[in-house]
């Protein structure tokens, strides 16, 4: 019998809503070479979806986040000269930027890239109105109550200038997202909104969302992260819970924000650098421990989000269950994501096939695959296809397990041991209604390495600079570095060992205090990863620097 009317769609949005409960559940294997397309789209469909999800990720789409900043009046105060009260205030505030001389120089401090010229496509794929370009990759402006307030977006971590190309879903190497949230706090501590409404002109409705987002920054708490490029999201999250009611909804009530509970994350240093986004698609547990078991990560992450922005939860429930196709999306987007090949920004001159062959043969001799996966490439094939010399180092499918291995490696083990503190949102409503479920595993997620050549600096904590530093013993690892920006591919980039320069080829403008980073410091040591792989049961090296050069060789075309 056919079902009519609201019957059908019903019945629809219960078929998606079980099919999407399918799909993010607890161990549910993942297909060789990756969930590419999650949600089964056909070939238009998936174009519009991965579109649509990465203007989403440019432009932050929960309407009812709980701190946002009225626009207009921000705007003209950053771009007045210097006899502003209030400018001062932030001016004094931002005080690491040589100059508020913009609004601009707010957003680049925050680590915002400019959009590129062209749309690209690809890994370089940046959809984008054109007008938008006066802007950045990830601000956001929000209209609340018939004013514009503004915010950023997932792509103010989650993408990167490599090169001169905008590449959306590649690590950020400087954001400053949670230093803003510390900022913030500060700003409206010396900042009321009688008199900023004086000294900015601002209008009653732009008080008013003043006033909104000064109540909500009382149920959060950031962290400065230990070191730039670093994320405290973890902590913030937790120290942000512990000013809410422990009920399923975290209610904001004012004695929970004026004596918030014990949080060892207020004191416990957890800080990671955000995950690149096209490995999601090989996994089936999620953040760089594995610590999320189940639930859709893009649920996960709006969650955290939002607690960390104040949000009521009520509210928060009600604008997931009217934005799945925004959910579908995104999600779309983010396990779409491709990876840039070093191919496109190297000539032919730089790569010898004959080493790469000898790295895939270290590779496979020192069994990286068990944790790392197998990766077929075009060489391996019997008649390869072959119009463009960088096709011979294309790799021609991933195999990474099906289900996804935490490994104890030795590596820093504070940001697995944090996690403990997130237990507490299994008990949010919001979880178990999508299935959300956190669980601390002991050690990290052995990613795949597709595209690893980008991902420098290494480790989950940045303590590695270079691929040749992770392949040496621990005891001679640099104990510090600088890190720059990835701008000229000569001067920022050592082709050789992969990462950051060192030494006397590090860029003199670097050598500044906020871009050194200290192995010594808690949470940031450089430890692991090396004993099982290239030392043999009497403690001798098993590779020459020759074999260890041809590795980093083959990693470098996955």
């Amino acid at each position: 019998m056919m079902l009519k009317g609201g019957y059908l769609l019903l019945f629809i949005i219960f078929s998606f809503f079980c099919f999407s409960q399918q799909l993010w559940e607890e161990g549910r294997p993942t297909p060789v070479d990756g969930l590419h397309n999650p949600y089964q789209l056909n070939e238009h469909d998936f174009a519009l979806a991965n579109r649509q999800g990465r203007i989403h990720s440019l432009h932050y789409p929960v309407k009812i986040t709980g701190l946002l900043l009225p626009y207009e009046p921000i705007r003209r105060v950053a771009d007045q000269e210097y006899n502003n009260p209030i400018r001062e205030i932030l001016y004094k505030i931002v005080s690491d930027i040589s100059k508020v001389q913009s609004f601009d120089d707010i957003t680049r401090w925050l680590g915002l890239h400019d959009y590129p010229l062209y749309e690209g496509e690809g890994p370089y794929y940046v959809p984008m109105d054109f007008s938008e370009k006066e802007n950045r990759m990830g601000f956001t402006v929000i209209e609340q109550n018939n004013t514009k307030g503004f915010t950023f977006s997932c792509a103010a971590c989650h993408s990167a200038n490599l090169f001169g190309s905008r590449i959306i879903g590649l690590t950020n190497r400087f954001p400053r997202a949670n230093s803003l949230f510390v900022k913030g706090k500060q700003f409206f501590h010396f900042v009321e909104p009688k008199s900023f409404s004086l000294f900015t002109g601002a209008s009653a409705q732009e008080v008013d969302l003043i006033r909104r987002t000064k109540n909500n920054l009382n149920y959060v708490e950031a962290r400065e992260p230990s070191f730039i490029g670093l994320d405290t999201s973890l902590a913030h999250v937790a120290i942000s819970l512990s000013r809410r009611a422990r009920d399923e909804y975290a209610s904001k009530r004012r004695i929970h924000s004026i004596f918030p509970r014990y949080e060892d994350l207020r004191y416990y240093v957890a800080d990671s650098k955000p995950g690149v986004w096209w490995n999601v698609k090989y996994k089936n547990r999620w953040l760089l421990d594995g610590s999320v078991v189940s639930g859709n990560p893009i649920i996960t992450n709006l969650l955290w989000n939002e607690i960390g922005r104040g949000t009521d939860l009520y509210q928060l429930e009600d604008w997931l269950e009217q934005n799945q196709n925004v959910i579908e999306e995104l999600t779309t987007a983010v396990f779409g994501a491709q990876a840039p090949h070093m191919t496109d920004f190297f000539g032919e001159e730089y790569f010898d096939l004959q080493k790469a062959k000898l790295g895939q043969q270290i590779y496979n001799q020192a069994q990286c695959y068990k944790c790392h996966g197998h990766y077929q490439k075009t060489w391996d094939l019997d008649n390869p296809s072959i119009t463009h010399w960088s096709d011979i180092y294309k790799t021609q499918s991933v195999d990474y397990p099906e289900q996804t291995l935490v490994k104890n490696v030795g590596s820093d083990p504070q940001r697995w041991k944090g996690m403990a503190s997130l237990k507490q949102l299994n008990d949010l409503a919001i979880s178990k209604k999508y299935g959300i479920k956190i669980k601390p595993q002991e050690g990290y997620v052995p990613p795949p390495l597709v595209g690893i050549w980008a991902r420098w600096p290494y480790f989950h904590n940045n303590s590695i600079p270079n691929l040749c530093a992770l392949f040496s013993p621990s005891k001679n690892r640099p104990k510090s570095y600088y890190a720059g920006p990835a701008i000229n591919k000569d001067r920022d980039f050592d082709f050789n060992c992969n990462g950051y320069p060192l030494g006397e080829k590090t860029p003199k403008e670097w050598k500044k205090r906020q871009f050194l980073y200290d192995t010594k410091k808690a949470g940031m040591s450089n430890t692991g990863h090396y004993k099982k792989l290239f030392l043999d049961a009497n403690g001798n090296e098993i590779y020459s620097k020759e074999e260890k050069m041809a590795l980093i060789h083959f990693l470098q075309t996955l």
